[in-house]
């Protein structure tokens, strides 16, 4: 018994017929029948009764069917497990992240990855977030760390690491120090340093302005958080940034929530819905490095 005869033999039970089934599967119509004659004589039972233009089960055939059905899944199963182990025998994984933005657990991840599956390649390359996501949906970029203000990404699944409310930072003498609120007709009366448009902040940031009617002048521009802060330490700029990477910079920056803009800045992992074996393995490895980070925070 062979797995081509199963597949005829479900092919004409559910085509009801030899011609329908011979050109689903791809051959000619003596050989369907005879495979499923011979199929027949292995089983020692006529599975389809030929009295009629209409291919219909006998008895037995009814009885045969859900198993080849079941038997034929299981093949597939079994092709599919073997696939995804060859995936990480050997293959390639390129995971993209965003300009400027140092996260550990990311690195952690790639390493714990690369010791678990030596031989597939890995390749990690910087973007901004825009151009990240385009990469990641036409198939160059397998995984990548974006910044976003959503998480819903057509044809793309998310997996969120950080949500942060915007802020903006000053040297403990500026005047937006002393306030207790900011909002960001205060924040425009200073110059303003924030990342490049196709970041996730600087989205998030342009939007709350343009639902404001507030059309700022972004004096300077840095893809790092380091650069802003940097910036702004020196009196340069207002510097905003997320909640988290002020953080950073609490010993020589004052941090202020802006508190009109309510939609925070989001980091996330993204990567297609029909991903590869790889992926779906460093997803197992980035979940468990970023979950061990938010304990220990």
């Amino acid at each position: 018994m062979e797995l081509r005869q199963l597949e005829y033999f479900v092919a004409v039970a559910e085509e009801r017929n030899f011609t329908r089934a011979a050109e689903r599967v791809h051959i000619s119509q003596s050989g369907v029948s005879a495979q499923i004659r011979q199929l027949e004589r292995e089983l020692g039972a006529q599975l389809f009764d030929r009295s009629a233009r209409t291919a219909t089960l006998t008895t037995a055939g009814k009885a045969a069917l859900d198993h080849a059905r079941a038997a034929l899944a299981a093949a597939g199963e079994l092709g599919q497990a073997v696939g995804d182990v060859t995936g990480l025998i050997r293959g390639q994984l390129t995971v993209g992240m965003v300009i400027g933005c140092t996260i550990t657990p990311l690195f952690d991840a790639l390493a714990r990855f690369h010791r678990a599956h030596p031989g597939v390649g890995v390749a990690l390359l910087e973007d901004n977030s825009d151009r990240l996501v385009d990469a990641v949906r036409a198939g160059g970029i397998d995984i990548a760390l974006i910044g976003t203000a959503t998480t819903a990404l057509d044809g793309l699944d998310t997996l969120t690491i950080t949500s942060d409310r915007l802020v903006v930072v000053v040297p403990p003498g500026h005047p937006l120090a002393k306030q207790q609120q900011v909002t960001l007709r205060d924040l425009c009366d200073h110059p303003i340093a924030c990342m490049p448009p196709g970041t996730g902040l600087r989205t998030v940031f342009d939007r709350a302005c343009a639902t404001q009617g507030i059309w700022p002048g972004i004096g300077l521009q840095a893809s790092s958080s380091d650069a802003l802060a940097d910036l702004a330490s020196r009196g340069l700029a207002a510097a905003v940034l997320g909640a988290s990477m002020a953080a950073d910079y609490d010993d020589r920056l004052a941090a202020r929530v802006i508190d009109d803009i309510v939609s925070p800045a989001v980091l996330a992992l993204a990567w297609k819905s029909a991903h590869s074996p790889a992926v779906r393995e460093f997803l197992v490895h980035s979940r468990r490095a970023f979950v061990t980070r938010s304990t220990q925070d």
